[in-house]
């Protein structure tokens, strides 16, 4: 029996594109190290119990649609309603905004039909309807994006500021994660040694490991897939003394990583010049901190571990 309320609201924060990314020796395995910013979605839903079916708006965000018809159905509700997204984070940037999309959407329907969902719950019901960032966990983390389960909850960094060179266009993130191409052995197994040395890094709050281990990956993404601003945005973070890059390994964005010094604003305002003699747009992004997550509510409703079935 439907027990919750008439409308629920949810929210879920985007990712910088990644801290890390890459392919595992072993099982040719794809991962990824999240880096978690101060972007959001934001969905409502609004249960309609006489509805046949879930409609969504924007019309064309059809996967939150197949989402909110499946979280229903699995557990016990009929009835259909009314998915409405919003939010700051722009498509096809690398910005994580289609897997927020659907983390606020199980988010919103969990709070309209009175049912707690936890990470893992939420990571079960996306698992079949696209690749995720991994955003439903708190934190960063290393996530096994194509099969859509965690590796490993590493922790938070203290607040980090990035200045974003956005190239332009868009890059269709399923796409990207269909391609079959792995890079050579030799390159799998310094992934690994990476993902070892980022993992105790962001556990232990290490930024300068931090830093470099994303400079890193973001050389290794750039040989096979080439950006015209790479030379010059590595040169400029070296200028204004950055921890290193973070680039969008599926989409547009590369960033210069800076730490939260007293004269941050200064180094932000001197960078924000320089980078405005590039082609593109230019973004300021802040990271996430332990501090920016809301303590695990207590639930009302139904505890829901893991979804059924």
């Amino acid at each position: 029996m439907y027990l919750g309320k008439v409308t629920g609201f949810g929210t879920a924060n985007g990712t910088f594109g990644e801290l890390l990314q890459g392919v595992l020796p072993e099982e040719e395995r794809h991962f990824l190290v999240t880096l978690p910013i101060a972007g959001w979605a934001h969905a409502a839903f609004h249960y309609l119990p006489d509805s046949p079916e879930v409609a969504v708006r924007p019309s064309h965000k059809t996967k939150a649609r197949r989402l909110a018809t499946r979280l229903l159905r699995t557990y016990g509700i009929s009835g259909g309603g009314m998915v409405e997204l919003d939010g700051a984070l722009p498509e096809g940037k690398g910005l994580a905004s289609s897997s927020a999309d659907l983390v606020a959407t199980a988010r919103a329907i969990a709070d309209a039909i009175g049912i707690f969902l936890d990470a893992a719950a939420i990571e079960c019901l996306l698992r079949d309807v696209e690749p995720s960032d991994g955003v439903m966990y708190p934190g960063i983390v290393s996530y096994h994006h194509r099969e859509v389960r965690v590796r490993e909850e590493l922790g938070f960094l203290p607040p980090l500021t990035i200045l974003a060179h956005d190239v332009g266009g868009m890059v269709d993130t399923i796409r990207f994660n269909r391609s079959t191409a792995l890079p050579p052995m030799r390159v799998r197994h310094e992934y690994r040694t990476l993902l070892d040395e980022m993992s105790a890094a962001v556990r232990t709050g290490d930024l300068a490991t931090v830093g470099r281990i994303a400079t890193r990956s973001a050389e290794l993404h750039v040989q096979r897939h080439p950006r015209a601003d790479f030379a010059q945005m590595r040169r400029l973070c070296h200028e204004v003394g950055g921890l290193g890059l973070a680039i969008a390994h599926s989409g547009t964005y590369l960033g210069i990583l800076l730490g939260e010094h007293r004269e941050g604003e200064e180094r932000t305002t001197a960078a924000l010049a320089r980078c405005a003699e590039l082609p593109g747009e230019v973004r300021v992004f802040r990271t996430l901190g332990v501090a920016d997550y809301p303590p695990c509510p207590l639930s009302s409703g139904t505890r829901a571990g893991a979804a059924k079935g």
